[in-house]
């Protein structure tokens, strides 16, 4: 059974840590990247506050208990994901794309511009996967101010030069949709 999205609660909070810790081992494949695997994950006080924007989603198991998560923020008409997680025992079963989904439902109903967010360039579950649900990378000439500064507040964090990169998903608007206003540019 596939699991259930919904917009994450406060109590939630306290369960995403070990979401992303679990998530994280997948790291221990790739030796340069392996030390991510024992890395703090996002304070349950930053999800408090992501929650309460209402832009953290959580996918839920047959049981209701959260599984996954994605943490976004919204910034001027983007949407930006700083964290998608799936525990280790639920990955590769859709529940990540499913995530995703529900993020670019949140963009086209609020009338956002872009879904942004930053990853690495060749992990087959960063990059890629995120290809694959229509983000595009951005040159890095193309960068604004706000994803420039992540990428090199990410650089100056231990990651290595040239590893990451930013991506983004246009919103996208129906054609002949006569109640729809496109978002301003």
């Amino acid at each position: 059974m596939p699991a259930i999205i919904r917009l994450a609660v406060p109590q939630d909070a306290q369960l995403l840590p070990a979401i992303e810790t679990s998530a994280a081992q997948a790291f221990r494949m790739i030796d340069e990247l392996s030390w991510l695997a024992d890395s703090p994950p996002m304070s349950i006080e930053r999800h408090r506050q992501l929650i309460a924007l209402s832009t953290c989603w959580v996918a839920l198991d047959a049981e209701n208990r959260p599984q996954g998560f994605l943490s976004g923020e919204r910034h001027g008409s983007d949407l930006h994901i700083y964290e998608l997680s799936v525990m280790q025992s639920m990955q590769g079963q859709g529940t990540g794309r499913r995530l995703i989904e529900a993020a670019k439902d949140y963009a086209r109903s609020s009338r956002l511009s872009f879904v942004t967010l930053t990853t690495f360039k060749n992990v087959p579950w960063s990059a890629p996967f995120y290809s694959r649900a229509g983000f595009e990378t951005k040159a890095t000439t193309d960068l604004d101010q706000r994803l420039a500064g992540l990428l090199n507040e990410e650089y100056k964090h231990g990651f290595a030069p040239q590893s990451r990169c930013a991506m983004a998903w246009p919103v996208t608007w129906l054609q002949n949709c006569q109640t729809c206003t496109p978002p301003a540019k």
